[in-house]
């Protein structure tokens, strides 16, 4: 099926609320199949709390987060492959996220990839789409 931009913007929306007041978790490692599937010698490289307001509603199928708090010292050293989104308890997963440079795609970007125990972590974008046929 071939939804409506109106359709995809609701389904996009469902998410803002389990968002607010998030956490973003950056792993190395392989990305699990989905974000039921448990973790699997992962390592936890840094975490980012939400906006108490996700963000604005979707328009154009996409959801761009508003400001993000940035993860003041990194908790290890390693190369980002994926991100898991949780609710504000910290334990409800909400989903996975794909990752890359700016500029690279990612539904996550950051400027690198290669996060440095202690360093600061921010990223520099968040967007999700939401496909045509999906």
């Amino acid at each position: 099926m071939r939804f409506t931009a109106a359709r995809r913007n609701a389904m996009l929306n469902t998410n803002i609320t389990p968002l607010n007041s998030g956490r973003l978790r950056i792993y190395s490692g392989t990305r699990p199949v989905d974000g039921d599937t448990a973790l699997s010698g992962n390592t936890l490289l840094a975490e980012l709390v939400l906006n108490a307001t996700f963000s604005p509603s979707a328009a154009s199928a996409t959801l761009t987060a508003n400001a993000i708090t940035a993860d003041a010292s990194a908790d290890a050293t390693g190369t980002a492959s994926f991100v898991r989104a949780f609710q504000s308890d910290g334990t409800t997963v909400v989903g996975d996220l794909s990752v890359s440079i700016t500029g690279g795609g990612g539904e996550i970007q950051f400027s690198t990839l290669s996060f440095v125990e202690t360093v600061a972590i921010s990223l520099s974008s968040f967007t999700i789409n939401q496909p045509i046929g999906a």
